[in-house]
């Protein structure tokens, strides 16, 4: 019997939670937890950790997943990791939905750094406006420039504001 446990939270997962609906697939539909209110789903869903890859070993077992798609938010490399690690452990099929990544055209003006700290580090000094699309887990380190006007791009309003 197939039974998938699709792990979403982007645009390109509640598609394929479409599709497979339509397609009277048994499917779960997982959420990391991180937003207040995530959108319907048209398959049963779940919200929250599973506690490691362990945990989702254990959770695979009991569900009766028999296979699984990572169609996570590129910055869930965490998530990605634990399934990558748990189906490896209980042999089932593992399908990763990955978005394109956004490609500049000869109008951007972007700066490409690796990681949070490389974002801080690159920011000028003197005041400027600065969009981030980082996802609101990521903005207290930010506050080492507070002389920049930050736009985000988030599902929630950041805590506090």
């Amino acid at each position: 019997m197939t039974r998938v446990l699709l792990l979403g939270g982007t645009t390109e997962a509640a598609t394929l939670a479409r599709h497979l609906a339509a397609k009277g697939v048994d499917a779960i539909y997982s959420y990391a937890g991180r937003t207040d209110n995530p959108a319907d789903q048209p398959l049963p869903t779940r919200t929250g950790g599973f506690g490691g890859a362990e945990g989702l070993v254990r959770y695979l077992k009991e569900a009766g997943i028999s296979h699984v798609v990572d169609a996570t938010h590129p910055f869930a490399a965490g998530m990605s990791r634990n399934a990558i690690a748990a189906c490896t452990e209980t042999g089932l099929p593992l399908c990763a939905l990955e978005r394109a990544p956004w490609t500049p055209d000869d109008a951007d003006d972007w700066i490409e750094v690796p990681d949070i700290a490389g974002a801080i580090a690159a920011l000028p000094e003197e005041p400027s406006r600065i969009f981030l699309a980082i996802g609101r887990q990521n903005l207290a380190p930010f506050t080492a420039k507070p002389w920049h006007q930050y736009v985000l791009r988030v599902v929630d309003p950041p805590q506090g504001r």
